[in-house]
């Protein structure tokens, strides 16, 4: 996925926004997709069924992809599988000490005003410039 135009990243941001309002207007919850995630997992919370047909409408998007443009979906690993499983796994505990993810706090957070969003949004975005940066040219691209 190297031909990423200006267009389909907008049109992908004004689903992803549309997607947001329309789950906060008709559901009144917040797409942070590790909360939603963290209540399928949880089996005493009533609300599963809205989280699992999310989660598979998220893993069905390359499937809908291929279907409208008629080329595959193709992933093109550029790391290591190890450097991609200590990514995970950091990328995994920030979202847990941020008691949210980007999507929660960087779109939906930020799009509320949330003053504890936008510090959690500054600081991941500085954290991954800085990773960026140590993997890219302390490391030798690693």
């Amino acid at each position: 996925m190297r031909h990423i135009s200006p267009s389909s990243a907008l049109l992908g941001g004004v689903l992803i926004g549309i997607a947001a309002v329309t789950l906060l207007l008709f559901n009144g919850r917040i797409m942070g997709v590790t909360g939603i995630a963290r209540g399928v997992m949880e089996p005493q919370r009533r609300d599963w069924l809205w989280r699992v047909v999310f989660l598979a409408g998220l893993a069905a998007g390359p499937f809908v992809y291929t279907a409208m443009i008629g080329a595959p979906v193709t992933i093109e690993l550029t790391r290591s599988v190890p450097v991609l499983i200590v990514g995970g796994f950091l990328v995994g505990f920030g979202t847990c000490a941020a008691n949210g993810c980007t999507s929660g706090h960087g779109v939906c957070g930020l799009g509320l005003l949330s003053r504890r969003s936008v510090m959690v949004t500054v600081t991941f975005m500085i954290t991954s410039m800085a990773t960026v940066f140590v993997i890219r040219h302390l490391l030798g691209g690693a």
